[in-house]
C-alpha cells in the first residue's frame, strides 16, 4: 500500500513513459524494418519517382548529380522517406493506442476514424501531386526553358522539390478533416464556416497559385479539389457537431462509472 500521494502520482507518470518509450521503439523498428526491404530497390524508386520529369526532359539530357556521394545517399535518403510514408498507418495506431485510454468514449469513436480519413486523404493528396500535378509542372518548366539552356536537374534538388510537393498537398487534402475539428471543438459553427465560402475559395486559388507554376491549369487543378474538399468536409461536420450539454452529461456519467469500477 502506497502511503505518499507523491509516490502514488509518479507511478502512473513512470508507466506512461515507459509506455510511450515502447510504442516510440516500436515505431523506429517498424520503419528500420521497411526501410531495409527497401534499400535494395533504392535506384529503382528513384527512377520512378523521377519520371514525371524524365519524360518532359529534351532527347539526351539526364539528371546529374553534383556532388561526389549524391549517386549513393540520395536514394537511400527516398527509401527511408517512402518507409516512413509506408509506415504512416502504423505510427498512428501506436499513437491512438497511446492516447486512447484517456479519452472518453464518445471521443474514441470520433478521433479513430478521423485519423483514418486523415491518412487515406494525405495518401490521396500525394498520388495527385504525381499523377496528375507533377506531368503539368514539368512539361511547363522544361518548355519554359531559354533556347540553349540544357536542361540538367540534379538529383538532390528534385528529390527535395518534390517532397516538399508531395507535403503541402498532403496537407491541402487534410482540409476536410480541419473542417471537421473546427467545428467538433466548437471554435466555429457550420453556419460561420458556410458564410466564409467566399474566403476560402479565393484562399484555395492563391495556395494554389503559390504551390503550383504560373499557369491557369495547374493552379485550378489545386484549387478546386480543395474547395471541393472543403465543402465535404462542411457536409460530413454534421455528424461531429457537438451537443454541450449531452457532451457534460456523458462525460460525467463515465467519470463516475469509473469510479466505481
Amino acid at each position: 500500500m502506497i502511503n505518499n500521494p507523491e509516490e502514488a502520482t509518479e507511478q502512473p507518470f513512470i508507466s506512461h513513459l515507459i509506455e510511450l518509450r515502447d510504442r516510440l521503439l516500436r515505431i523506429v523498428l517498424s520503419v528500420l524494418v521497411v526501410f531495409l526491404g527497401l534499400s535494395s530497390y533504392a535506384n529503382n524508386i528513384y527512377t520512378y519517382l523521377a519520371g514525371p520529369l524524365l519524360k518532359h526532359m529534351p532527347k539526351n539530357s539526364t539528371m546529374i548529380a553534383i556532388e561526389v556521394a549524391s549517386p549513393f545517399f540520395i536514394p537511400f535518403k527516398l527509401a527511408l522517406v517512402v518507409a516512413i510514408f509506408i509506415c504512416v498507418p502504423f505510427i498512428l495506431y501506436q499513437f491512438w493506442a497511446f492516447v486512447a485510454p484517456g479519452l472518453y468514449k464518445r471521443e474514441r469513436r470520433m478521433i479513430f476514424p478521423l485519423l483514418i480519413a486523415s491518412t487515406l486523404l494525405f495518401y490521396l493528396g500525394v498520388a495527385f501531386a504525381y499523377f496528375v500535378v507533377f506531368p503539368l509542372i514539368f512539361g511547363f518548366l522544361t518548355a519554359a526553358a531559354p533556347v540553349g539552356v540544357a536542361v540538367m536537374t540534379d538529383i538532390g534538388k528534385y528529390l527535395d522539390f518534390v517532397l516538399t510537393l508531395f507535403f503541402a498537398f498532403g496537407v491541402c487534402f487534410e482540409v476536410p478533416i480541419f473542417t471537421i475539428v473546427l467545428v467538433w471543438s466548437g471554435l466555429i459553427s457550420r453556419a460561420s464556416l458556410a458564410e466564409k465560402r467566399p474566403y476560402v475559395i479565393v484562399g484555395a486559388f492563391v495556395i494554389g497559385m503559390v504551390l503550383t507554376p504560373p499557369d491557369a491549369i495547374s493552379q485550378t487543378l489545386l484549387a478546386i479539389p480543395m474547395w471541393m474538399l472543403f465543402e465535404i468536409g462542411l457536409l460530413c461536420s454534421r455528424l461531429f457537431v457537438r451537443n454541450d450539454e449531452e457532451a457534460d452529461i456523458n462525460n460525467a456519467l463515465e467519470y463516475f462509472k469509473d469510479d466505481d469500477n
